[in-house]
């Protein structure tokens, strides 16, 4: 019965000592937040779809900031079709980013291009 109860506390231990580290990771900004809230602002919108590898590769180079992105999904939840919204906007690949002046980039874009066309800076 006594070492039941010590294995007991070792688990608890255990969880609660990762679900203090989760809870503290996920509430940091990401170091890019201000890069992509200002793609926004800037009139940026990066078209994409859950089920395409190069939006996630996008994403990913934003980090914990991706969820700042002026993001469209263009796919349909069963990812068999097309939004009405992107068809309307004529997307035709993704990813494809589309700017305040009208122009469009597809595939995977860097950093360094998103804020050459958005004039937005890049942390230092």
């Amino acid at each position: 019965m006594k070492n039941k109860n010590i294995i007991i506390i070792i688990v608890l231990f255990i969880i609660s000592f990762f679900a203090v580290l989760w809870i503290k990771s996920s509430g940091q900004p990401g170091e890019l937040d201000q890069f992509a809230e200002c793609l926004g602002k800037n009139g940026a919108v990066f078209y994409g779809t859950f089920w395409c590898s190069h939006c996630q590769n996008q994403k990913a180079l934003f980090g914990k900031s991706a969820k700042r992105l002026p993001y469209v999904e263009c796919s349909t939840p069963d990812g068999q079709r097309q939004s009405a919204f992107c068809k309307d906007k004529n997307i035709e690949s993704y990813p494809t980013w589309e700017f305040n002046d009208g122009s469009r980039l597809s595939g995977e874009i860097s950093l360094t291009q998103l804020a050459e066309k958005t004039g937005c800076p890049l942390p230092q």
